[in-house]
């Protein structure tokens, strides 16, 4: 099983060391539809990948490094889809408050999956 798990964990960063990283809400800004949501780590996507939103696979980048340590799945029960957000280099800190922001039931749920 540990096998499996570096096998999926390795791929992941071999998927962001062959992705440009974009950007797009830095730490501190305001989501474009929801001004109460304040960004509380860089929050961005992987250009040219594919999630299944069919855009590209987010990503939270946080101060702690370059590796995928962390991943959330989500379940939004208002737009009614499931989504799988990367966590590179978040330290324990930012890993909580992005789970804080991505978790509220019972409408929004997040499943955090540590390295």
């Amino acid at each position: 099983m540990d096998n499996l798990n570096n096998e999926f964990w390795n791929a992941l960063d071999q998927l962001v060391q062959t992705s440009e990283i974009v950007i797009d809400r830095p730490k501190g800004s305001v989501h474009p539809k929801y001004p109460d949501f304040l960004y509380p780590v860089d929050y961005g996507y992987l250009q040219n990948t594919s999630s299944m939103d069919g855009e590209g696979i987010d990503l939270w980048s946080g101060t702690g490094g370059s590796q995928v340590n962390a991943i959330l799945c989500t379940v939004d029960l208002l737009k009614r889809d499931s989504e799988i957000k990367l966590l590179l280099g978040c330290t324990g800190t930012e890993i909580e408050s992005i789970r804080k922001v991505l978790h509220q039931p019972p409408f929004l749920n997040a499943l955090l999956i540590r390295r």
